[in-house]
């Protein structure tokens, strides 16, 4: 999707939703100071997505080149500090484009979590933007002081739902918030492995399927489910791309406004990537998947 189809995307969007999102706001008898931005919000979250989507590792850098190349689609630019200041604004339209941008259940669901680390360890006392926020967190890959990101999506790398939350949150706390509109069968690591929750999730068609501990037995499942299982990689593939494709994870966020709207708008970026990953029913090795 080049820029002209993204902008036109979210300004088709952005309309029937403003519509929606006036009704509900409250608006001040008081007459509001200063002039309004010249930069229309459809515009802003234009340049944030394409920020995602470009090689360009600081927003800072990117928005330099936009306002030195893309004058001619961005007539109304303002300055680089100013735009951050008003970034914050984006956030509701933001996250309720990606509810938009939401992948169809297929019946084959993947689900994960990934850190989203916001400052070195050493340097977790000094951070003063998400304290009382952010919580220390362990992965296999160690400890880390920040957030998860709790991801669920379908075979063909769609997102279907996805939700933010402390470090410190467990994988099997989030189960039943991502899957609460999915159903046919949810793969995931022995992270979300729960009887209760298994039992639930299959009373409204939802069919949990985990790795399991060294010192559990073995289960009986149809091979058809073992090699999805062995297929969970996929998701893990997915949170790769996020943050080292979409940039959702870095360390130099100076508000809490802007980190959300950073991570939305990565997220929103691998939504438009036109080659996602995905399962291939058709490879030899998986021939067995497309037989029902």
């Amino acid at each position: 999707m080049d820029l002209t189809a993204l902008y036109c995307h979210i300004d088709d969007f952005w309309k029937t939703f403003k519509q929606e999102w006036d009704k509900h706001l409250i608006h001040s008898a008081k007459p509001k100071r200063g002039l309004e931005p010249e930069l229309t919000l459809p515009e802003m979250m234009t340049i944030i997505i394409l920020f995602h989507r470009s090689h360009y590792r600081t927003f800072k850098h990117f928005y330099h080149y936009v306002c030195n190349s893309l004058r001619r689609e961005f007539p109304q630019l303002i300055s680089y500090s100013r735009f951050i200041y008003l970034m914050k604004n984006v956030f509701v339209p933001l996250f309720a484009y990606l509810l938009h941008l939401r992948g169809t259940v297929t019946g084959i669901a993947f689900i994960d979590s990934t850190s989203i680390a916001v400052c070195h360890n050493k340097r977790i006392s000094r951070n003063k933007v998400f304290k009382g926020l952010a919580k220390r967190g362990k992965t296999t890959s160690g400890w880390f002081y920040g957030f998860k990101l709790h991801l669920m999506i379908n075979d063909k790398g769609e997102i279907l739902a996805f939700q933010i939350t402390p470090g410190n949150i467990s994988d099997v706390s989030m189960l039943e918030t991502l899957s609460k509109d999915i159903w046919g069968k949810l793969f995931g690591d022995k992270a979300y492995l729960s009887k209760e929750n298994g039992e639930r999730l299959l009373k409204r068609g939802l069919k949990l399927f985990t790795s399991l501990r060294p010192n559990m037995k073995q289960k009986l499942i149809s091979l058809k489910d073992k090699i999805l299982l062995r297929k969970r990689s996929l998701i893990e593939t997915v949170n790769d791309q996020l943050k080292n494709i979409s940039q959702i994870e870095h360390t130099r966020h100076r508000s809490i406004g802007n980190f959300l709207v950073n991570m939305l708008g990565g997220i929103a970026a691998y939504c438009h990537q036109p080659k996602k990953p995905s399962l291939s029913l058709n490879d030899k090795h998986n021939s067995l998947l497309i037989v029902s």
